[in-house]
């Protein structure tokens, strides 16, 4: 009986999977698939091409991290020096000076400014009235729109001796006289973590509003039915499915621990604030801009890279640990 089954019911086909195809079938497939959709496919070019001018080209400038460049030599005459110019990275007390700077700014800012934007986007969609909440989100994201150049001065007439910030801080009683707090070094830290993060947290609750917004309501029905409060259902349903992009935008931040806000620190950095305002940056700027030591600033910028890189795959590895294995990257 089974051998007369056997001859009726043909054999199931052996499925292969992750087999490699061949190169020219793959070019074959690709060429077929690009002259189907060529409209489509052709909108990406521009994006190429510019990435392959100012992204890709451009690298083969970082040699000069490892030559004796000036102005007078071109990039195949300036000689090889190897690894001086990170040696003298390591001695340099003033770049030190920028890194911890550059990182006491970043871990306040991440600590600060991670948070903030999750919590605004969260009371946002809370909200009930629609005029409102649009009044809300609008108010929150116009300081994004404006520059660094405009902020900055805003910034600066507010700080200064007769400006608001002092005005009523001796109303308050807080200051017996006024001041002018950006020439106060110990207070820049927090005036440029502070005016970050009123600068952009309003640009940050895009993506958790997006992701809250397709929540399915009938969680939170289901939520209601069973007696949770409006705390509870924040904390059970919201924040779980905010998970993915909470722990994206945690490694895009830890990875940028090294970067700074170049145009914030140019703008509110003086003379008397410099040594808790100097970020990488601004350092790597006035070494290569200012002071025309180009192979150097080029060798602390690839340093800093460098390392942005591997903090991004640490990142990426702790957050995949904790996420069950799944990458977000």
């Amino acid at each position: 009986m089974d051998n007369k089954l056997a001859a009726v019911v043909p054999e199931a086909p052996v499925v292969k999977f992750n087999e490699k195809k061949p190169m020219r079938q793959r070019i074959k497939e690709f060429i077929v698939d690009y002259k189907r959709q060529w409209e489509i496919q052709s909108m990406v070019i521009p994006g190429i091409i510019f990435m392959i001018i100012f992204c890709f080209i451009p690298i083969y400038g970082l040699s000069i991290a490892f030559k004796n460049y000036t102005v007078i030599d071109t990039l195949d005459s300036a000689p090889w020096v190897g690894l001086d110019n990170f040696k003298i990275i390591l001695s340099d007390k003033y770049f030190w000076d920028a890194v911890v700077n550059t990182l006491g700014i970043s871990f306040l800012k991440l600590g600060i400014g991670f948070i903030i934007p999750i919590i605004l986007a969260i009371m946002i969609y809370e909200l009930n009235g629609g005029r409102f909440k649009k009044f809300v989100q609008t108010v929150s994201y116009l300081p994004h729109f404006l520059s660094w150049i405009v902020l900055g001065g805003m910034l600066i007439t507010w700080f200064s001796t007769t400006g608001l910030f002092n005005e009523l801080l001796l109303n308050i009683g807080l200051i017996s006289k006024p001041q002018n707090i950006l020439l106060d070094a110990g207070k820049y830290w927090w005036i440029a973590t502070l005016s970050d993060i009123w600068k952009e947290v309003g640009w940050g609750t895009i993506l958790y509003l997006a992701i809250m917004s397709k929540i399915d309501p009938t969680y939170y029905e289901a939520a209601k039915i069973d007696g949770a409060s409006r705390i509870r259902q924040i904390w059970n349903i919201t924040i779980p499915n905010m998970k993915s992009i909470i722990s994206l935008n945690l490694i895009l931040t830890v990875s940028g621990l090294l970067g700074s806000n170049l145009d914030q620190t140019l703008v509110l950095m003086n003379s008397q604030n410099r040594v808790k305002a100097e970020v990488i940056n601004s350092y790597v700027y006035r070494m290569g801009m200012t002071q025309g030591d180009f192979s150097y600033a080029t060798a602390v910028g690839l340093g800093v890279s460098i390392v942005s890189v591997i903090l991004l795959v640490t990142a990426n590895k702790v957050s995949s640990k904790l996420n069950d294995n799944q990458s977000v990257l």
